[in-house]
C-alpha cells in the first residue's frame, strides 16, 4: 500500500515542495539598485551581445555619449570610437538626465548613500531595496549602501558604474553597465572627460 502511495503521489509532492520553496527564494535581486549582487531572476539576464573595448592601443583625449533610447554608451578617443556597452539607465520616474556634463568624481568601491537595504547586526537583509531618505528603519537596523563600483559621477547623485543588466531602463537614474565595461571606462576617463546623454 505505501509503494502504491508513493508510486502514484509522490511525484505530485516533490513538484509541490519545489513550487512551495520556489516561491520562497529570492526572485529578484536583493539590491535593486546595482542589482544581481544577492541574488537573481530565475532566468537570468539577457545575453551581452553588444559591449567590446578596443581601446588600449588607442590613445587621444576621451569622450563618451550615451544613447537612452539604445542603453549603449559609446566611448570614444580623439573621436575614434573604441568602445560600446550595454546599459541599463534609470527607469519611469527616475530617469537619467539628458543633456551634456563632464566627469565630475571618480571612486572605484563606491557605495550608495540612499538606496540599499536595512540589515541586522550580523548583516542579514531585514528590508531590501530601500531608500534611507524614504523608508523608515525597522528597530534593531542599520542602512547598508548598495555597492556601485567604478563609480563615475556624471551630475548630482547621477553616474556610471558596475551593475545588474535585465535589458531595459531598471535604475534609480545612475548608468549601470557592465563590469568590464565600467572597469575599462574607469581607467581610461578622467575627472573633466565630456559625457552627452541623448534620448
Amino acid at each position: 500500500m505505501l509503494r502504491l502511495f508513493l508510486r502514484v503521489f509522490a511525484p505530485s509532492l516533490v513538484v509541490t515542495a519545489a513550487l512551495f520553496l520556489g516561491a520562497c527564494e529570492e526572485t529578484g535581486p536583493q539590491v535593486q539598485y546595482l542589482g544581481g549582487t544577492s541574488g537573481a531572476a530565475p532566468t537570468g539576464p539577457p545575453q551581452d551581445t553588444v559591449s567590446y573595448w578596443d581601446g588600449d592601443g588607442t590613445s587621444g583625449k576621451p569622450s563618451v555619449k550615451i544613447s537612452l533610447g539604445e542603453q549603449r554608451a559609446y566611448f570614444y578617443k580623439s573621436g575614434q570610437l573604441v568602445g560600446v556597452s550595454q546599459l541599463s539607465t534609470g527607469r519611469e520616474g527616475l530617469n537619467t538626465p539628458l543633456g551634456h556634463f563632464a566627469i565630475s568624481q571618480k571612486d572605484i568601491n563606491h557605495v550608495s548613500t540612499k538606496y540599499g537595504d536595512y540589515v541586522d547586526g550580523a548583516g542579514n537583509v531585514v528590508k531590501p531595496n530601500v531608500d534611507a531618505e524614504k523608508d523608515p528603519k525597522p528597530p534593531g537596523t542599520h542602512f547598508k549602501g548598495a555597492p556601485m563600483p567604478f563609480f563615475m559621477r556624471i551630475v548630482g547623485g547621477v553616474g556610471m558604474h558596475a551593475g545588474y543588466l535585465p535589458g531595459y531602463p531598471a535604475s534609480h537614474g545612475c548608468i549601470r553597465m557592465p563590469e568590464f565595461m565600467a572597469e575599462n571606462f574607469f581607467k581610461s576617463l578622467s575627472t573633466g572627460t565630456p559625457v552627452t546623454i541623448t534620448n
